[in-house]
């Protein structure tokens, strides 16, 4: 009996051992197969407003005050879309506006504030990002300008691009070795004459006036090669291009050194096609989407197409916010605040678009929206809703299709992701 029993308790020693041997290597199978095919952890970081004394559109535009609480760092199930908090980088200064290094490897954010110590401007914060995702402040500079709304990184890698909403302006900022970001290498302020405050293609009874008190600038970015930076002032209804030099980080007027928006439309964002030597600018006040041809080796905008962001028939007021390309170049996707919808569009073989649908963001004032990097699902950021909602993305029709997943964050202004 003793024997009987010594030979059990080795079997089933053996089969406990063989049975942990077998777990551990699916779970070594599994985690290969996912870092084989770039499958690791998904994160997305959430800019924000926060104190109402900080944000400077709740103060001087009568939005609600600001509910976030700096950078939200959510963790993303690909299968679902849906998200799970995964921490939080707590800031007074509203981070509105995010981007990543090439790499990914540090994050900068654009932080929407009127006074930097005892100076009048806003600043922008160079974050390392940790293996498990999580942020670690490097060093924070002056944007050069009240409220900084936008920013970029430059193709060469070496700088931080940033537009100064409340301060007209915008400012080049070296990045260093470490990620850290350096004291402006150039900074230029808006003039010319500002635009009416009723625009020229609004909706019939629109009341959307926000920006023809001063100049705004409003989005800054490269051209894909890098030679040419663009932006905005919705002010101005103007989109200014400068010669870039790579070297100095200075910028130079191009010639010529604007394009001109219809009165009083407010161009507010731009997205280059990804394959066409095309730029499609959404207008804030006019609810307009005008298509572009650009010259690239001279840096020259041509107009050639103006289309509603609203469905046919709509009147009332309203302000667009974002607009995007697929990854693909067969849809733009287009942002429209109080209407609270994404405008879809089927982009044509000469690069005109063709009105599709839209779809409800499920929440209050949509002021920006993203791909996930499968572009598998869209996160429209409500910023009045305090959540984001969730979308299904059909690569064939460019439709979306509400998830059912919301994602709670107070004031959210813009989310982007990282592989890990």
């Amino acid at each position: 009996m003793q024997s009987h029993s010594i030979q059990m308790s080795s079997r089933r020693a053996l089969f406990k051992t063989a049975s942990v041997l077998a777990l551990g290597v699916a779970f070594a199978l599994l985690f290969q197969t996912q870092a084989a095919d770039g499958k690791g952890k998904l994160m997305a970081y959430v800019g924000t407003y926060t104190s109402p004394l900080q944000n400077m559109r709740a103060t001087q535009v009568d939005l609600p005050p600001g509910n976030g609480r700096g950078i939200h760092l959510f963790e993303v199930d690909r299968a679902t879309g849906a998200m799970t908090p995964a921490g939080m980088h707590e800031m007074g200064t509203s981070p509105s506006a995010l981007a990543f290094d090439a790499a990914k490897t540090h994050l900068y954010s654009a932080n929407e504030t009127d006074r930097l110590g005892d100076n009048e401007a806003g600043s922008v914060s160079a974050f390392a990002i940790k293996a498990d995702g999580q942020l670690k402040l490097i060093n924070t500079v002056s944007s050069g300008g009240k409220g900084p709304a936008h920013l970029s990184v430059h193709p060469s890698g070496n700088f931080v691009l940033v537009a100064n909403y409340f301060g007209g302006s915008v400012a080049i900022l070296p990045i260093k070795g470490d990620g850290s970001l350096g004291e402006a290498t150039d900074m230029k302020k808006d003039a010319g004459t500002v635009g009416p405050t009723k625009a020229a293609h609004a909706p019939p009874g629109s009341f959307a006036i926000s920006g023809h008190d001063q100049t705004h600038a409003h989005m800054i970015e490269a051209d894909p090669s890098g030679r040419f930076v663009l932006h905005v002032d919705l002010g101005l209804d103007q989109i200014l291009v400068w010669k870039f030099d790579a070297q100095k980080g200075t910028l130079t007027p191009n010639d010529p050194p604007f394009v001109s928006l219809p009165a009083g439309d407010g161009p507010r964002h731009f997205a280059f096609h990804p394959k066409q030597s095309w730029l499609y600018s959404i207008q804030e006040e006019g609810s307009t989407i005008v298509l572009f041809d650009y010259d690239a080796e001279n840096g020259r905008l041509t107009s050639r197409q103006t289309i509603s962001s609203l469905p046919p028939g709509f009147a009332g007021s309203n302000f667009c916010s974002e607009i995007m390309l697929s990854a693909d170049g067969r849809f733009v996707y287009a942002g429209n605040r109080l209407h609270d919808s994404i405008a879809i569009f089927a982009v044509g073989k000469d690069g005109k678009l063709t009105y599709i649908t839209e779809e409800w963001t499920h929440g209050d004032y949509p002021r920006s929206f993203a791909f996930d990097p499968s572009g598998e699902f869209l996160y429209s950021c409500n910023q009045r809703g305090d959540n984001i909602a969730i979308f299904r993305a059909d690569k064939a029709t460019g439709g979306l299709k509400f998830t059912g997943h919301y994602t709670p964050v107070g004031n959210p202004s813009i989310i982007v992701f990282r592989d890990s």
